[in-house]
């Protein structure tokens, strides 16, 4: 039995205390003028004596074809900058609703994360079989990276709300929930996750033809819930795992094409549809062939390789 979740409302915020009480900045870890987003390292109180750390994201909001309307009508307030000939450049002053900051916060945030969203050199690893066996796997297995927030949506003590399909099969079924990174508010920069039910398949090294049912309901049925409730067809979406994944618990990322979206590139991004095709010729694809993928300077996996080989 499957089933689409309809949207639902929830008064959560009203509930939830402020998130950055007593807010001390401590460090810029990163920006971008391109993507006009900022990534922050700071203290908060959260209204308690004890401090955490806390790593925050503002993300300028993509434009909205209602939003820009209202933003130039009526002749808003422009500040002339320089004009040439036929070229003005302006500040335009928008108002506060019109104005929107995306504000991600991680609260209290780890060492991990902190690191993570810091700028830093990255390197180009390729990672051979016995590479796997010998130096990812055991780091793997040796880190005790925590996925039960992810447990938590699978079971729906979390999130319930916001999933936008669910195949509730315990071996090939997955949830379609929206990525945080989107806000929901237009579909150029569309961004949904799919997260299987099954356990213990930690990323694209684990995938065998016997996971093939389960690979291909994500692909048809996340493109159809998809065009049922965007209106957007699978040929202008890229599906695709990252390899190595930001967890270990299988998942795919379905953006829109028009949308640089973050992990897209291709040191990283695997496209489903030729992961399918590729477990489809050969069963042992992903556990003999050589993966390439990029660690950044401070990543502990990064440094095990270094200690066993020369990069």
């Amino acid at each position: 039995m499957r089933r689409d979740n309809g949207n639902v409302s929830t008064n959560a915020e009203a509930n939830v205390q402020h998130p950055l009480t007593g807010f001390e900045l401590k460090a810029v870890l990163r920006e971008s003028a391109r993507d006009k987003t900022i990534f922050l390292h700071g203290k908060v109180s959260s209204g308690s004596e004890n401090c955490n750390d806390a790593v925050i994201i503002l993300e300028k909001t993509p434009f909205q074809m209602d939003t820009v309307s209202s933003l130039l009508k009526n002749d808003p307030e422009l500040k002339l900058q320089l004009k040439n000939d036929i070229y003005g450049v302006y500040h335009l002053s928008p108002s506060p609703e019109l104005n929107e900051i995306k504000t991600t916060v991680i609260c209290p945030a780890s060492e991990k994360h902190i690191k993570k969203y810091l700028q830093q050199e990255v390197y180009v690893i390729h990672e051979t079989e016995d590479d796997y066996k010998a130096i990812t796997l055991p780091y793997i297995e040796s880190q005790s990276f925590s996925i039960q927030w992810v447990y938590n949506i699978l079971e729906k003590k979390a999130e319930a709300e916001r999933i936008v399909y669910e195949n509730p099969d315990p071996t090939n079924g997955f949830v379609l929930i929206p990525d945080f990174k989107w806000n929901q508010k237009q579909v150029e920069d569309l961004y949904l996750i799919a997260i299987c039910h099954q356990r213990g398949i930690r990323s694209l090294r684990d995938l065998t033809v016997d996971h093939l049912p389960l690979l291909k309901n994500i692909l048809e049925e996340g493109k159809e819930a998809i065009l049922k409730r965007y209106s957007i067809h699978g040929n202008k979406l890229r599906i695709y795992l990252h390899y190595q994944p930001s967890y270990y618990h299988l998942h795919v990322h379905f953006t829109v094409l028009g949308h640089d979206a973050p992990g897209s590139s291709v040191e990283r991004a695997h496209l489903l549809c030729d992961v399918i095709q590729n477990i489809e010729s050969n069963p042992q694809y992903y556990k003999t062939r050589t993966l390439t993928f990029a660690l950044r300077e401070d990543e502990a996996l990064l440094k095990k390789f270094k200690e066993l080989r020369d990069i």
